[in-house]
C-alpha cells in the first residue's frame, strides 16, 4: 500500500472473529519517517478495535492458540479520531484532504463473523500470501493448490580465484592455499604470532573473498525480515547485525551480517563458500516461484526488491561494474583504533571513529581512499573494523595500514590465525559449528539469541521451532589441559571423563598463542557446564590410526588414546579475556 492510496480489509482475532471492517488509508510519513495510517470502522467497532491494536503493540495479547510465542513488534501509537484536535489533524500529511475520507463505504459486516464467511463474500479483501496475517489459519480456503517449485541448486565447477590483494600476499608469503574457491594465505610468519598480533596489538586481514549483496526497494526491510532469523525492523540507519538464512526445514543456509543505509537500502556479507547459493536462494525467494512454507504454499514476499550481486558484478575481471563493487577488509585487535586515527583526514573523522559503537558504521575516507568503516569482526576483539571499498582501490590501502602500522605492531593476518581466534572466541564458522556434517541449528551453537522466534513469520520458523524440543545437544569450547597432545581435528570423538562413553565430536580445533589447543565440540547436553573434564580423541580421522575393538589388537598396532581437555564457558568473559 503506498502513501496516498486506500484499501478494504477485515481485522480478525485469533479465532479468525471479525473484530471490525475497515478501510485503510496510508499516509506519508512523519516527520521522523515513521509510517502513519487512518484507519475507518463502524463507530460501534472502533473502541474494540483500538483496545485490540493497542494490547498487539503492547505485546500484552495472544493472538494464534497454536503459537503463543508470537507478537506483534510494538510500539505503535493508537489514537482515536477524537483524541485529535484540529491542529493535530492539520500537521497529519494528506490526512484532511485524505481520498478514503470521502464517499467510501466500510464493508458491511456483523462484529464475530466467521473468517470463512468474509472470505466466501469479499475474497478481495484478504491476501492469502502474504507471510502472516492474525486469524490466517482459519480461512479455510484452499492454499495448497499452488504452481510452485521446490528451490534446488545445482553448483556448477568453480575456477579458483585471487582475491583483489593477491599480487600483495605474494610479496610477504609463499603460504597459499586454496579456501572456498579462492586463492588465499594461510600465514605470513606464524600463527601463534598472528594471533598473538591480534590480542596485543593489531592484524590485517583479506577477507575479499566474502560475498557482499545490496538489496534496495521501498519493501527492502520486509523482505530480509521474511528471509532472515532476526529482527531487521530494529535496525537503525548505519547500523549492522548478525542473522540467518533459513531453508523451509529450518536448516541453516548460511550465517550473514546485514547492514542498514536507509529504510530502502540494505548491503547483505554472506560466507565465500555460499556466494553463489545465497544470491540464488535470495533470488528466487524473490521471483515468487519457489515454496517458501511447505504448509501455506500460496505465502511469498509482499513485494519484490533489487538484488545485486557485488561479486557477479566482477569487482575482480570485468570492472564495468564501475564504483558498484565491494570487497571487505579487517583491522582487528587493541591498537586498531589508533592506526585508523593516524591516516584518518582530519579530526571530525578521527571523531567519528572515537565515538562509533559495536555494529555501528559510516562512510569516509582514509589515506585517501572512499570506504565504509564498519566496527565489526569475526576475532572477538573489543576494537575490530571491517572496511568495505572498491576492489581497485583495496591494495593501496592494505599498504596503506601496514605502513601506517609499522610502529605500533600491526601484522598481517593469515587463514591460520583467523581460524584460532574465532575458535577462541567461540564463534561459530559455517560447516563446523553451523550446518556441515552435524546440521548443527543457531540453537545448538548457542546463538538462538539471534533467531526471533517472536517474530510471526520468516522462512524456516515454524521448522525450527518444532525441532527444538527434540534438541540433545550443544556446541562446547574447551581446552586440553596439556600441551604436545596431537591437533584434534573436526570430527574427532569426544568422551567423558570418568566413563570414557561417547559424548560427541569435535567441530573445531586450533592452537592458541600459549601453545595450547583451544577448540569446539559438539557434546551431549549433560557434558556441556563449564568446568567439566572430557577427553579429546585426536587422529582417529587422520589415516594412520583406527580405533580396534581392544581384543583385536597385536603387537605393534597404534591405538588412540584421549587428551584430557575442560569445559570453558561458551563464551569468553565481558573483560575480553582469553586466557
Amino acid at each position: 500500500l503506498e502513501p496516498g492510496k486506500a484499501l478494504k480489509s477485515f481485522f480478525l482475532d485469533e479465532d479468525g472473529k471479525l473484530i471490525a471492517s475497515a478501510i485503510i488509508h496510508r499516509l506519508n510519513p512523519d516527520d521522523n519517517g515513521d509510517d502513519q495510517f487512518l484507519i475507518l470502522c463502524r463507530v460501534d467497532d472502533r473502541e474494540r478495535l483500538v483496545l485490540w491494536l493497542r494490547g498487539l503493540s503492547d505485546g500484552y495479547l495472544t493472538f494464534d492458540r497454536d503459537d503463543i510465542f508470537r507478537k506483534i513488534e510494538g510500539p505503535a501509537i493508537i489514537l482515536n479520531a477524537d483524541e485529535l484536535t484540529f491542529e493535530k489533524w492539520e500537521k497529519i500529511p494528506g490526512a484532511l484532504n485524505a481520498p478514503v475520507l470521502k464517499n467510501r463505504e466500510v464493508p458491511d459486516f456483523e462484529r464475530d463473523t466467521d473468517s470463512k464467511i468474509l472470505y466466501s463474500s469479499s475474497p478481495d479483501c484478504f491476501d492469502l500470501s502474504k507471510p502472516y496475517f492474525i486469524g490466517q489459519g482459519t480461512v479455510g480456503a484452499d492454499r495448497r493448490e499452488v504452481e510452485k517449485e521446490v528451490f534446488n541448486y545445482h553448483e556448477g565447477s568453480k575456477e579458483i580465484r585471487q582475491s583483489c590483494l593477491y599480487d600483495e600476499h605474494l610479496k610477504l608469503t609463499n603460504s597459499m592455499v586454496e579456501f572456498a574457491g579462492w586463492k588465499m594465505p594461510v600465514r605470513y610468519e606464524s600463527t601463534i604470532e598472528e594471533h598473538r598480533a591480534v590480542r596485543e596489538k593489531a592484524g590485517l586481514f583479506d577477507i575479499s573473498h566474502m560475498g557482499i549483496f545490496e538489496i534496495t526497494g521501498a519493501c527492502a526491510a520486509q523482505f530480509l525480515d521474511i528471509i532472515s532469523t532476526n529482527y531487521v525492523p530494529w535496525m537503525n540507519d548505519f547500523e549492522s547485525q548478525y542473522s540467518y538464512l533459513l531453508d523451509i526445514d529450518g536448516n541453516v543456509i548460511d550465517d550473514i551480517m546485514i547492514y542498514r543505509f536507509s529504510r530502502d537500502r540494505y548491503m547483505v556479507v554472506v560466507n565465500a563458500v555460499n556466494n553463489d547459493r545465497d544470491y540464488e536462494w535470495i533470488k528466487a525467494v524473490n521471483s515468487r516461484k519457489i515454496i517458501i512454507d511447505r504448509d501455506e504454499r500460496m505465502r511469498e514476499i509482499l513485494s519484490e526488491v533489487t538484488i545485486k550481486d557485488f561479486k557477479s558484478l566482477n569487482g575482480f575481471k570485468d570492472q564495468s561494474s564501475g564504483s558498484k563493487s565491494l570487497v571487505d577488509m579487517a583491522l582487528q585487535g587493541p591498537g586498531s583504533l589508533d592506526v585508523l586515527k593516524k591516516i584518518a583526514a582530519n579530526d571530525l573523522v578521527r571523531d567519528k571513529l572515537n565515538r562509533l559503537e559495536k555494529f555501528r558504521f559510516f562512510e569516509t575516507e582514509l589515506g585517501g581512499t572512499a570506504l565504509i568503516v564498519s566496527r565489526t569482526g569475526y576475532t572477538g576483539e573489543e576494537f575490530g573494523y571491517e572496511f568495505f571499498l572498491h576492489p581497485s582501490k583495496a591494495p593501496e590501502f592494505w599498504n596503506l595500514i601496514l605502513e601506517a602500522g609499522k610502529d605500533e605492531g600491526v601484522k598481517p593476518v593469515g587463514l591460520g590465525a583467523r581460524d584460532s581466534l574465532r575458535i577462541e572466541a567461540g564463534l561459530p564458522l559455517y560447516g563446523h559449528e553451523l550446518a556441515g556434517p552435524l546440521n548443527l541449528s543457531p540453537i545448538e551453537a548457542g546463538f538462538g539469541p539471534y533467531v526471533k522466534f517472536h517474530k510471526p513469520y520468516f522462512i524456516g520458523r515454524r521448522a525450527l521451532f518444532n525441532k527444538m524440543e527434540s534438541l540433545k545437544m550443544a556446541v562446547v569450547r574447551f581446552r586440553m589441559v596439556s600441551k604436545g597432545v596431537r591437533i584434534a581435528k573436526q570430527d574427532d570423538p569426544v568422551v567423558s571423563g570418568r566413563t570414557q562413553r561417547i559424548i560427541g565430536s569435535v567441530t573445531s580445533c586450533a592452537v592458541d598463542q600459549n601453545g595450547i589447543q583451544v577448540g569446539m565440540a559438539c557434546v551431549d547436553k549433560k557434558f556441556s557446564r563449564e568446568g567439566i573434564r572430557i577427553g579429546i580423541v585426536p587422529g582417529v580421522h587422520d589415516g594412520r590410526e583406527r580405533s580396534r575393538p581392544l581384543g583385536d589388537l597385536t603387537l605393534g598396532d597404534r591405538f588412540p588414546l584421549h587428551g584430557e581437555a575442560v569445559v570453558l564457558s561458551r563464551f569468553p568473559d565481558k573483560t575480553g579475556h582469553f586466557s
